[in-house]
């Protein structure tokens, strides 16, 4: 006898809700495989958690995986960061977006999926969640106005690279306050780059975590910085090797200079070739 999958409920949910396609939350997660098992870690997301694990899951309408090769690890700062220890941990990240008004429906499904990818012995173990979190869209930040993809375009437009940046407020009160001055003034000046050269990001998404469920896998630790963090992805035209220190040197000053924040983390990142173990050699 066919297995009862309830396919007559598919219909009826697909009746009522939110379906926009604006990113109104994202899973940004940054994972270290354990040494020795790159190739293996690779594979098994690339051929089965991607998919099975994200993509294949209601309201998740986008995904890109990226890599940080050992000398874009290198590149990173501030050295003493509250998100990764020691700052170069994590070399692959994940970025998906969740359709606005979905977060609560979407979350059921991931915590009923991956206790069931657990039980069927398709989560790979030898890794660690060096940050890990569902985050809300707080804002979208472009540097050629309404021309060029939108925000929703942004994880199958063909980026040549990612920044992530992490920035903790000065205290619950003052997050409001910085995200303002980030939205207002200071993505829009960066953006708009040195007199005479525009930046290599067209866009920066600004997010802020919210807190995982109680019924978690374990081996994700809860959520650090809830009332206080933003989470900052650039995506950029051009490598972010090309004139590193011009184009993204003195985030954690300019940050640390309006008195409303500091930065945990500023860490660059290239996009993986899907089906490939392209970069794995690079790792280490």
């Amino acid at each position: 006898m066919d297995e009862d999958t309830r396919s007559e409920v598919y219909a009826e949910l697909a009746g009522v809700g939110p379906y926009g396609v604006r990113p109104g939350h994202a899973l940004i997660t940054m994972v270290e495989p354990h040494p020795g098992h790159e190739y293996a870690y690779n594979r098994w997301y690339e051929d089965d958690h991607y998919i099975a694990g994200a993509m294949a899951m209601p309201w998740m309408f986008a995904g890109r995986r990226w890599v940080a090769t050992r000398d874009l690890q290198l590149l990173r700062y501030p050295a003493k960061s509250a998100v990764a220890q020691p700052v170069t941990a994590g070399c692959y990240l994940s970025t998906y977006w969740v359709t606005r008004g979905r977060y609560d429906e979407h979350m059921k499904w991931t915590v009923g999926i991956n206790r069931r990818l657990n039980r069927d012995g398709r989560v790979y173990q030898d890794r660690t969640h060096v940050f890990t979190a569902f985050q809300d869209h707080e804002a979208t930040v472009y540097r050629d106005g309404a021309a060029g993809p939108r925000d929703f375009h942004a994880l199958d437009h063909p980026y040549r690279g990612l920044v992530l940046e992490v920035v903790d407020a000065e205290g619950p009160e003052r997050r409001a306050e910085l995200l303002e001055w980030l939205r207002s003034t200071h993505l829009p000046q960066r953006l708009a780059g040195p007199p005479g050269s525009g930046s290599p990001a067209a866009m920066v998404t600004v997010f802020r975590p919210t807190p995982l469920p109680g019924d978690r896998m374990s081996y994700v630790k809860q959520v650090e910085g809830v009332d206080t963090r933003l989470t900052l992805l650039w995506f950029l035209e051009a490598d972010p090797r090309e004139a590193w220190e011009e184009r993204f040197g003195g985030l954690d000053r300019e940050v640390a200079a309006s008195g409303l924040g500091r930065v945990e983390l500023v860490a660059p990142f290239i996009p993986t070739v899907p089906g490939t173990d392209r970069y794995v050699g690079q790792l280490r």
